[in-house]
């Protein structure tokens, strides 16, 4: 069986690893020059099955309007001029109730734990490296307000059958010693079974793991179109460098992992993809004092910035802009990631050295990513999956490999795929596909 996957992130290559793995003959088209240099390359380095929370939450709304006029808030919008940003905003609005938030939070964690699992049995079955860590999440509290509501992510973790643990503030260095130092926190939620590790060496270490199966690696092509005759993907267009001629790529199924440049590929195909690039922001400094810095990730609830120990170095991530696909550097989120390191590690990092990052994340209105097959008999889906494609690249990579291989997937597949998003809007609040012309 011939696949093409599109995409090179963490998602595609994931994917690719796991079909050629299951006997499949793999092509895998990036448009960069390498694998992960795009999404993929500097997020906040956590795989959080325990925290796969959505950002459609109840109380959401009324702290949205908060925080456009913070200056360290962990949202920004800015209009991008498309009805589609509209659309995906009401939609997600209208999943910030309490019902929606615990449906999506289950579907999120059934996927994110399952792909925990896979990510061990893999890291088991080839030694791969990838300066990882198993030593668990901390998130932590400022106000009691906050622990409180972790009261709620609590009932669908003992639901979900997460370990977990609630903890005051006098409890917090036991797990991060440096939070000692670190002022004016109330408690935490630790989640054990999370780990860390840096996603771009994990996927071009995987990338080498699947060529060593066979899976061909095509850099530098960019994708022009999906060809169809209207029950199935009949082919790839590929646009070369410029003045060259198209080509044309054929298999007998396709798997599209091009995270936010998912949905003006599906366009054309009358497929309503409601996947928006949310922007993220992240830096990469140094570690100058280990009695200082974080042993795992610690991830502040406040301004939803995660900082992770990377080996010898600390990865800060976090923040949302809505704003398309505007990829410019912001020295003010730089200024945000920079204050919260400072107060829960001041002097573990040498900030003034670090390196500064923006990536668009792939995020739909309900949080879950879009999982499995299409209207077209032979085009499956992996994208989609917001702040949580490091998280859930293992068990995305193999369910979707399973669905194309036709092999029954390890987990339930209900509620993750694009039907989900059908006309009946009592299964889908907020969004009606549509044909895209």
């Amino acid at each position: 069986m011939k696949v093409i996957v599109l995409g090179g992130g963490v998602i595609g290559v994931s994917t690719a690893y796991y079909l050629a793995r299951g006997g499949a003959e793999v092509t895998l088209l990036e448009r960069q020059d390498g694998v992960a240099l795009e999404t993929s390359f500097a997020n906040a380095g956590q795989v959080s099955p325990g925290y796969s929370t959505p950002w459609a939450a109840p109380g959401i709304p009324a702290k949205a309007v908060k925080w456009l006029i913070q200056r360290h808030a962990p949202l920004a919008l800015r209009p991008d001029g498309s009805a589609f940003q509209m659309r995906w905003l009401t939609a997600m609005l209208r999943n910030c109730t309490a019902e929606r938030y615990a449906i999506n939070k289950e579907r999120m964690t059934r996927v994110a734990e399952y792909s925990r699992d896979c990510l061990r049995q893999l890291r088991a079955d080839t030694g791969i490296e990838y300066d990882h860590r198993t030593l668990g999440t901390l998130q932590v509290f400022r106000t009691d307000k906050q622990l409180a509501a972790a009261q709620r992510d609590v009932a669908v973790l003992q639901e979900c059958g997460v370990p977990y643990r609630l903890l005051a503030a006098h409890e917090l260095p036991e797990l991060e010693p440096a939070l000692a130092h670190a002022p004016g926190l109330v408690g935490g939620l630790y989640l054990p079974g999370d780990e860390t590790g840096d996603c771009q060496l994990f996927t071009t270490a995987l990338a080498k793991q699947a060529q060593a199966l066979g899976v061909r690696l095509r850099f530098g092509v960019q994708v022009a179109a999906l060809l169809h005759n209207g029950e199935r993907i009949t082919g790839v267009r590929l646009a070369g460098a410029a003045g060259a001629a198209e080509d044309t790529l054929q298999a007998d199924a396709y798997v599209l992992a091009l995270g936010s440049y998912s949905r003006a590929l599906l366009a054309p195909l009358g497929l309503d993809l409601p996947v928006y690039p949310v922007k993220g922001y992240s830096l990469t400094a140094p570690l100058v004092d280990e009695a200082r810095a974080p042993r795992s990730t610690v991830m502040d609830e406040t301004y939803k910035v995660a900082v992770t120990r990377l080996g010898s170095r600390i990865r800060v991530g976090g923040m949302a802009e809505l704003a398309g696909f505007d990829l410019s550097l912001n020295p003010r989120r730089r200024q945000t990631l920079e204050m919260v390191t400072r107060g829960l590690f001041d002097g573990g990092a040498d900030l003034p050295a670090a390196t500064f990052w923006t990536g668009l994340r792939p995020m739909t209105p309900d949080g879950t990513p879009v999982l499995g097959p299409t209207r077209y008999a032979n085009l499956l889906l992996n994208t989609g999956h917001g702040t949580l494609g490091w998280t859930m690249a293992a068990g995305s990579g193999k369910l979707v490999a399973d669905l194309a291989l036709g092999r029954q997937p390890d987990i339930r597949t209900e509620g993750l795929g694009l039907a989900r998003y059908a006309q009946d809007e009592r299964h889908a609040p907020g969004w009606r596909e549509k044909p895209v012309a």
